[in-house]
């Protein structure tokens, strides 16, 4: 690239050097700010790419030089001379225009005919935001079929018109096109229109995310409805700023609980719109703790015995009532898993002890879990099988067996489980 021309180069040395046989000293010398604008036009034409590469980024070169290097070969030079050309553009003055117009349009021109897309995205990025940019070369550029050499112009240029705005969108084009128009700064509400009548998704999204867009408030309703099933439009809808407050009760009345906390968190919102989302906030919050509970319930009824027993019982929540209603109930799975996990014996000895069909085991594993003589009558029958004739009943509120006793037939059911 160009070195602004430190050291002033003596007409016989730049001469000397455009003539070497080494490539690097010729780019070197044609990036150079201080050559005569003949010797530019001469390295115009060099064999070497990178030679003529810095030619034409060189804002030394003269037009003529530039308009001949517009149809160089070589893609990088027509892309370089792409980005030079524009980045210049807006430090010519008046005399310079004029004396400049023709050359540099028709560089301009010929960039934005240019086969190579590269080539045109350079342009058009250059461009993109240029007031003083030729006319022909924007609309030029706007139109082209690759979205990434439109998409700059068409979000950014000051040079389209409303007019040609509509025109392209109703000419058809690219989702990627249409997306861009929907994200212009200021877009007017007849191009907003004509963004929602082609039934973009995506390019309505946009539309909607462009807080200074113009939208009119039909167009809002319109978009407000479908939006029930357009989940991409709900968030950007909730946070568009003077959204009517008609739209705001509608749109709280389907979209996600988040979204409708932020709509009712909005510091716009009338009283009457206050109160209707203050509502639908508490039902919202009554249907998920009537949800949860459901699943809750549904977790529980699906799982196994085993696993609503320990769950239960990790949260300290196995007591007696609930062993008595499952008891009750005829969970006998439940009910043994619960006698497991509070008596600590496996469920082999538990087994053996119910196979057995002995009040004194049955009554001795009840003691064992830490329940109530009462309960071990209960499990007695419903659970061990014990004839009313051999029941063992509580004596004065307690065990009607010694601790030892207890013990020893626990000890022989374990022993007897292996």
């Amino acid at each position: 690239m160009s070195d602004g021309g430190v050291g002033a180069l003596a007409y016989e040395e730049a001469k000397a050097q455009i003539q070497s046989a080494d490539p690097r000293v010729r780019a070197k010398l044609a990036g150079r700010a201080d050559l005569r604008p003949e010797m530019l036009y001469y390295l115009a034409e060099d064999a070497e790419a990178a030679v003529r590469a810095e030619v034409a980024a060189n804002v030394a070169t003269p037009y003529q030089a530039d308009i001949l290097l517009s149809e160089d070969r070589d893609e990088a030079v027509r892309a370089g001379l792409a980005g030079k050309v524009a980045r210049v553009l807006p430090d010519l003055g008046p005399a310079d225009h004029k004396r400049a117009e023709a050359y540099v349009e028709k560089v301009l021109v010929a960039l934005a005919r240019d086969e190579a897309v590269r080539v045109r995205r350079v342009l058009a990025e250059a461009v993109k935001d240029l007031a003083g940019a030729p006319g022909e070369v924007v609309q030029r550029l706007a139109r082209d079929a690759e979205v990434t050499v439109a998409a700059p112009i068409l979000e950014f240029s000051p040079l389209l018109s409303e007019d040609d705005l509509i025109e392209i969108i109703e000419a058809g084009c690219a989702e990627g096109q249409l997306e861009a128009i929907s994200r212009r700064r200021g877009l007017a509400a007849p191009v907003a229109d004509a963004v929602v009548a082609v039934d973009s998704e995506p390019a309505t999204a946009a539309l909607l995310a462009n807080d200074s867009a113009q939208i009119r408030e039909e167009t809002l309703d319109l978009l407000v409805e479908r939006a029930r099933r357009v989940v991409a439009w709900q968030a950007p809808l909730v946070a568009r700023p003077r959204l009517p407050m008609a739209a705001v009760r509608k749109l709280a009345a389907f979209v996600a609980d988040r979204l409708l906390e932020e709509l009712e968190a909005r510091r716009d919102l009338d009283a009457k719109t206050a109160k209707s989302l203050a509502k639908e906030v508490k039902k919202r919050l009554k249907a998920r703790e009537k949800a949860a509970k459901e699943k809750a319930k549904q977790d529980d009824e699906e799982a196994s015995p085993a696993e609503r027993a320990r769950a239960l019982q990790a949260k300290g929540e196995l007591t007696e009532a609930v062993i008595a209603k499952a008891l009750g109930g005829g969970d006998r799975g439940f009910v043994k898993a619960a006698l497991a996990g509070k008596s600590g014996l496996p469920e082999p000895a538990i087994a053996k002890v119910l196979d057995a069909r002995s009040a004194k085991g049955v009554v001795s594993l009840a003691w064992k879990a830490g329940l109530s003589a009462a309960i071990a009558v209960q499990l007695q029958t419903r659970l061990g099988g014990i004839a009313p004739g051999d029941l063992l009943r509580p004596r004065g509120g307690g065990y009607p067996l010694s601790e030892d006793e207890m013990t020893w037939q626990i000890e022989l059911f374990e022993s007897m489980a292996g």
